[in-house]
């Protein structure tokens, strides 16, 4: 099954939220921890800007946060969750850490669907009012997110 790319209206280089989604032949709740244990994340992620988390930092709840070593020598990321419902949301927004997130959301919403689940993956940067962020902001396209469902697809489909 291919992905298909859904975006808000506006042109990619100027849309500040791009989404992307796709039918996954594999249960909700499987899909649902791939995204909720940030130690798996970097096994998915599409911008190959993840290489580690912490293990047993489950995600439970709003207000929980998650740390996330980057690429980028030395860059680490916390991650405050912003929106949870067990099996179906979550959202985070990154910050450096001990700072304030600079206004950038992930999300994934997961929905039951005859084929398996419809995963919906956004990037929403509306809040985010740093120039010297925009421009990698602008690179995230729905592309980039579609690659990240298909490689969390690969790993929920094989079990």
């Amino acid at each position: 099954m291919g992905h298909n790319a859904v975006m808000t209206p506006g042109t990619e280089s100027s849309a500040r939220v791009v989404s992307a989604e796709r039918i996954v032949a594999a249960p909700r709740s499987r899909i649902f921890e791939l995204i909720a244990d940030p130690a798996r994340q970097p096994e998915w992620d599409g911008n190959d800007n993840l290489t580690a988390a912490e293990r047993g930092r489950r995600v439970r709840r709003v207000g929980d946060v998650f740390t996330m070593r980057l690429t980028k020598p030395g860059a680490v990321r916390e991650n405050h969750v912003v929106e949870f419902d067990e099996g179906r949301l979550i959202a985070w927004l990154p910050s450096e850490v001990g700072k304030n997130p600079p206004g950038h959301l992930w999300r994934w919403e997961l929905f039951e669907h005859a084929d398996g689940t419809r995963v919906v993956h956004t990037y929403d940067w509306t809040e985010l009012h740093d120039p010297k962020r925009e421009a990698r902001a602008r690179a995230t396209t729905s592309e980039r997110l579609a690659s990240s469902i298909d490689r969390l697809a690969r790993l929920a489909e094989s079990g």
